[in-house]
């Protein structure tokens, strides 16, 4: 059976490196969402304070800054070598926080200094396996390559925000631990089955492999920069990833935390099925694109879908019976995917090959907006209370993004522009 003739679901495994690619991500995304949910929760009790829950979170999207460098390397020595680093240092770290555990040593201090050691590399690590996705599935696959591999963060936020939360209440954080340092061994055991990039047969070397011709990494860093400068769709999404990630994700991620207990009166386990809830929303989208047959314009829907998602933020500001918010938060999850994933696809189809990881790598240098909406956020809910915080970034929003649907309208809107090629 060619991979024309299986399901859209189904395609993209008929690659083998996809085969071992996506259980590889779905174990690192399961930890991710495990650690995050667990230590949050373990930050805003231990500290009792939203300031330094806010700087925690913050603490793990730090790496956005070298996120570019993680771009240049996976650009010269491949995706999957750059890949199979990262995920060995989750191990370890994940190891040493099992140790703290196991012997009653931990505090907020050693959450906070490894928080920040794990937020150096993590952010990287959904544009390194994006990148490794390009290197390895055939173009007319990618949309539903995408959508597929976006399932593994998506269905991991769902069962990883139950997950930790049931361990930790059932079985303690010893416990708790223990099963993310396996699920980064496992994680990392898959990820070597996974393909190196294809070599170029006329050269030997690897395809796109320019490291002999280039001067330096940082030289590197910079071309990527005023290519994506000179390229408006490339800008314009790139403005719009850092805008939702300034004004869209901390509302509903990063302080979650606080809105289950303060705002809801939850405790762990309602923290769980609100974190749940926006995956689950993220899930159902990311199963849509890729069992999606009709021609996507990823342009227009990154534009229509990030208006939602802010209309949504409006929404939940004022929601104070969980269960609706619960709706508004799964509704908001596939807003973002429907708007995030149409926009890495257009990031990814429309770069040249040789630049394909540094441009993801600028794209989770985006992500640097996150902690400062999250520092940010902070104080202002403790002088104006969350409804009022959460309205003032969704009013924001809604503004930022029609004007970037209006200052490029030529390159993301129009049918017939490179940004709707999807």
């Amino acid at each position: 059976m060619t991979a024309d003739s299986r399901p859209s679901l189904l395609a993209p495994f008929s690659v083998r490196s996809f085969r071992f690619q996506w259980p590889a991500d779905l174990a690192t995304s399961w930890s991710f969402e495990m650690e995050t949910l667990i230590l949050g929760w373990y930050v805003l009790v231990a500290t009792d304070s939203v300031l330094l829950l806010t700087l925690f979170a913050a603490l793990q999207y730090v790496g956005t800054l070298v996120a570019p460098m993680f771009g240049v390397a996976g650009d010269r020595a491949g995706a999957r070598s750059v890949l199979c680093s990262m995920r060995a240092f989750y191990m370890v770290q994940a190891a040493m926080l099992t140790g703290f555990i196991y012997f009653d040593a931990l505090g907020p201090l050693p959450v906070f200094v490894i928080g920040a050691m794990m937020g150096i590399v993590r952010p990287s690590d959904i544009a390194i396996r994006y990148s490794l996705v390009g290197e390895t599935i055939p173009s007319k696959q990618l949309m539903r390559a995408m959508g597929v591999s976006r399932t593994t963060t998506d269905s991991a936020r769902v069962a990883g925000a139950l997950a930790g939360a049931s361990m930790v209440a059932t079985l303690g954080m010893t416990s708790a631990y223990t099963a993310v340092t396996a699920l980064y061994a496992v994680s990392l055991l898959l990820t070597l089955g996974t393909a190196r990039r294809p070599r170029d047969e006329a050269t030997g070397q690897e395809s796109g492999d320019l490291s002999a011709k280039r001067p330096s990494p940082l030289r590197d860093v910079v071309d990527s920069f005023a290519y994506v400068w000179r390229t408006p769709h490339l800008l314009a999404a790139m403005t719009l990833a850092l805008l939702v990630n300034l004004c869209a994700f901390p509302l509903m991620g990063g302080v979650l935390p606080y809105v289950a207990r303060e705002v809801y009166g939850a405790g762990q386990a309602g923290l769980g099925y609100l974190a749940a809830s926006f995956a689950f929303g993220a899930l159902v989208g990311s199963l849509g694109l890729s069992a999606n047959r009709r021609v996507i314009r990823p342009g227009r829907m990154m534009i229509i879908y990030t208006f939602g998602w802010f209309g949504l933020l409006l929404v939940f500001a004022w929601t104070d019976v969980m269960a609706i918010g619960i709706v508004v938060l799964m509704l908001a999850g596939l807003c973002q995917t429907l708007a995030l994933v149409p926009l890495s696809v257009m990031l990814m189809q429309s770069s040249d090959p040789g630049m394909r990881s540094r441009v993801l790598g600028l794209r989770m240098l985006a992500i640097y907006g996150l902690p400062m909406g999250l520092l940010a956020s902070g104080p202002l809910i403790e002088a104006f209370g969350y409804a009022a915080t959460a309205t003032g970034y969704g009013v924001f929003g809604v503004i930022a993004t029609a004007l970037i649907a209006w200052r490029w309208y030529a390159h993301v809107w129009r049918l017939d522009s490179v940004a709707n090629n999807g």
